[in-house]
């Protein structure tokens, strides 16, 4: 595939990753919407995982401990949190078809989720797709105060430890900004995402990748 033109068929969970090997992702136009269409932005988001920004509030809370953290044990929750409408986001482009899509990949072992958990009640967390040495961010949510954030500083943690190469943001907001997201071409953004997507590993669940200190 070379692009925009060789996706425009029935969109499928295959059809799908082909579509992120080639720089490409959907999106709705709103929840209500039942149709997605592509996106390639001449500018990419992405987060160097070298140089990651944790401030320093986070980072008290991270060291407090006040969140429990954990990989793929919540996807649908998740998603559906994601799709949510809140006062700080009142529109949402996560439709019905997405949420199937999507955890159709995550039963196939390519979509995962970061939860967070206050007192056993699910407050924050974000999901994306792993393809090779590529992690691809679609949405966060939080409900609880730096809960997303917990999700994303763990979440960078990981695939730093099992030697991913890139963590794609799609986009570059004023919230990513203070992590230390950038801005790139996307022809730069294509020749990571090929050196990426050339490594073989592997998103591994919280029993095999065992227990860690993040700060």
């Amino acid at each position: 595939m070379s692009g925009v033109d060789d996706l425009m068929m029935e969109i499928t969970p295959e059809v799908l990753l082909k579509a992120y090997a080639c720089g490409i992702f959907p999106m709705a136009e709103s929840v209500d919407d039942p149709g997605l269409f592509w996106v390639e932005p001449e500018l990419r988001g992405i987060l160097p995982l070298d140089e990651f920004h944790v401030p320093k509030r986070l980072a008290r809370t991270i060291r407090q401990g006040i969140y429990q953290v954990t990989f793929d044990t919540a996807f649908e929750q998740v998603i559906a949190a994601c799709a949510e409408a809140t006062n700080e986001r009142q529109e949402t482009w996560i439709n019905q078809r997405i949420v199937d899509l999507y955890t159709e990949l995550h039963r196939m072992g390519y979509c995962h989720s970061v939860e967070c958990r206050l007192n056993g009640e699910l407050v924050g967390g974000l999901y994306g797709i792993s393809l090779g040495g590529a992690f691809f961010g679609e949405s966060m949510f939080s409900r609880a105060r730096d809960a997303s954030k917990v999700a994303l500083a763990h979440l960078v943690e990981r695939l730093k430890r099992q030697g991913f190469r890139l963590l794609d943001t799609q986009f570059n907001t004023q919230h990513l900004s203070q992590f230390g997201t950038i801005e790139i071409p996307k022809t730069e953004y294509g020749k990571l995402l090929d050196h990426a997507l050339e490594i073989d590993v592997s998103f591994l669940t919280d029993e095999e990748f065992g227990k860690y200190t993040l700060v």
